[in-house]
């Protein structure tokens, strides 16, 4: 083998496997970067469930203090006032006069 076959088998062999090579290098740079941007969206996404769950754990909390801090008081009490019979309105002869005008 001369030396002009081997530069003739480099150009036939290597050449389009460097060309390969580069092409799958870059390719790979190229899911990897879609997978970092992915990991970001989900790292993004997680840290917004994380202040929702925050600020419903916050609400039950408050929920469990008006149950137990007298909560069932304060129902007994709105109950008791909706079994009351309504008031009777009451008007003055003076507000009469002034709602005409």
């Amino acid at each position: 083998m001369g030396p002009g076959e081997a530069v003739i088998a480099f150009i036939v062999i290597g050449m389009p496997i460097g060309v390969i090579g580069f092409l799958f290098k870059r390719w790979f740079d190229l899911k990897e970067k879609k997978l970092e941007v992915e990991a970001m969206g989900a790292i993004e996404k997680a840290a917004q469930y994380a202040a929702s769950n925050a600020e419903l754990e916050a609400r039950v909390r408050v929920l469990e203090k008006i149950v137990t801090d007298g909560g069932m008081e304060t129902a007994a009490q709105i109950e008791a006032l909706r079994d009351l019979p309504p008031a009777p309105i009451k008007h003055s002869d003076k507000a009469l006069t002034e709602s005409k005008q």
